[in-house]
């Protein structure tokens, strides 16, 4: 019996060490190294990669860079359709505030539209690749509805309520023409901010961008015929030019910024969360407007 005990012992501290090793070697790799070494001077590279769901790791980013003044320029290379409206909001303030302060190029990947496009219109200047598929600039809101579902299921809904619009939108019950109008309303003003958005970052009349401003997706080519962006190239090409603004003589340093800090906290409770966001989640957790 001793003998057994020992054994269960030894195996769950060894397993406790690899799972110790596991977590320091995952720490290393997220936490990074800290602040950019005082010798180098050169350009920043700030990644936008996906759905633009928020805004948190950007803006931390972008306020990094732009405290250092070892760093003269960021390149912002983004390659994402867009996400949900506020995050995209904020991370456009915070690229209009940087590139009043210093010069911020955008690189736009394989794909750059709608928030993704809406994040890049107040930056210095924006490359896109010809192929680049960029603007779709518009505004939607996807509603589901499952009363038939539940009703087949025998389940039953009861909602209290303390005005007529409270619950538009609600997967539960029928869609009215009262909620359509409401809805309507709001998806029609926030499209507005998006055209004003573009308008003043690109410093384009605000009718040039209202009349592509209908969701159309364009090419690389065909946005720098509408002067959405500024010239054709590589991100290699951006970065040259980020280096050329900057006053850096020669090829620019490429500096990357400190990975965000581990909180396993953190991690834990958005795992919790995402278990619940499936699919059923994303039908009955309220509404989010998205530029996609």
């Amino acid at each position: 019996m001793l003998k057994k005990t020992v054994v269960i012992t030894a195996v769950v501290v060894v397993s406790v060490a690899i799972l110790f090793a596991i977590s320091v070697k995952i720490a290393s790799v997220f936490i990074g190294s800290g602040d950019i070494p005082a010798s180098k001077e050169g350009v920043g590279l700030i990644e936008v990669k996906g759905m633009i769901l928020n805004s948190k790791e950007t803006v931390r980013q972008l306020r990094y860079f732009l405290k250092q003044d070892r760093i003269k320029a960021v390149v912002l290379r983004v390659d994402s359709p867009g996400g949900i409206v506020a995050p995209s909001q904020e991370i456009y303030a915070e690229v209009k505030k940087f590139a009043a302060a210093k010069k911020i190029i955008v690189s736009m990947g394989s794909l750059a539209a709608s928030g993704g496009y809406y994040i890049s219109a107040p930056a210095t200047m924006i490359y896109a690749n010809p192929g680049t598929i960029t603007a779709s600039i518009g505004v939607i809101l996807k509603l589901s509805n499952i009363e038939s579902l539940m009703d087949k299921i025998g389940i039953k809904s009861h909602t209290l309520k303390t005005g007529k619009y409270k619950d538009s939108g609600s997967p539960l019950r029928q869609f009215s023409v009262e909620d359509r109008a409401m809805l309507q309303s709001v998806i029609d003003n926030t499209h507005q901010q998006f055209v004003r958005a573009v308008a003043e970052g690109r410093k384009l009349p605000i009718e040039n961008v209202r009349a592509i401003a209908d969701g159309r997706i364009l090419s690389g080519e065909q946005a720098m015929g509408h002067k959405l962006v500024d010239r054709l190239g590589t991100l290699q090409d951006a970065i040259e030019e980020a280096g050329r603004q900057a006053g850096i003589a020669g090829d620019p340093e490429l500096l990357l910024p400190p990975k965000k800090k581990v909180n396993y906290l953190e991690m834990l409770a958005e795992g919790a969360e995402n278990t619940f966001n499936g699919p059923l989640g994303r039908v009955t957790g309220g509404l989010k407007m998205m530029y996609e």
